[in-house]
């Protein structure tokens, strides 16, 4: 049996991997389609090119990451959540739940847009390796500077999820007068 809190903070954590993926897979559908144009014409170009492409692949990454970081915050005894939030009371894991919910925010926003406009941009640097080779290195800066914002939602996403006490804090209790004891 599941907690609301428990619940909420899945939620959350479901949709950074989630949002972040769909950011990378569109961007990484963009850049593939792009590089294959370009190398069907000069084959040559495959490793300027691959680079390009696969940079939006990160974001999908980063909330991966952060999915795993903020899992262990969950506590991994189900008994344990259920006494506590009997003695806590139900607003308690509740506010848990929403503070991993909104730890992991960041990251899901970050990824998911960082995701399809590094690939935007990606793409209009593969088309421009195509038509000149020599700015392959040079092309490179304009989607890692679209990966610098993933980088801060990774981060600032790790830095709130480690901020979040675990949904199990608290002393798992059998008997009531020992629960109030525990709290006092």
């Amino acid at each position: 049996m599941f907690t609301t809190g428990y619940v909420i903070a899945m939620i959350g954590i479901a949709l950074c991997v989630l949002l972040c993926g769909v950011g990378s897979a569109i961007g990484l559908y963009k850049t593939g389609t792009a590089a294959a144009g370009v190398l069907s014409e000069n084959p040559k170009l495959f490793g300027k090119v691959m680079v390009l492409v696969l940079l939006p692949a990160t974001q999908g990454i980063y909330g991966f990451i952060v999915a795993l970081i903020a899992s262990n915050q969950l506590g991994t005894i189900q008994e344990a959540l259920i006494v506590n939030e009997a003695v806590a009371g139900a607003g308690g894991m509740v506010a848990e739940g929403w503070s991993i919910f909104g730890a992991v925010l960041p990251m899901t926003v970050s990824g998911l847009f960082t995701g399809i406009f590094q690939g935007r941009s990606a793409v209009n640097c593969i088309y421009a390796v195509g038509k000149q080779e020599s700015l392959g290195g040079k092309l490179i800066l304009y989607p890692a500077m679209i990966e610098f914002y993933a980088i801060l939602g990774l981060l600032i996403s790790m830095i709130l999820v480690n901020a979040v006490p675990p949904l199990n804090y608290l002393p798992v209790v059998t008997e009531p007068a020992t629960a109030l004891a525990a709290l006092l």
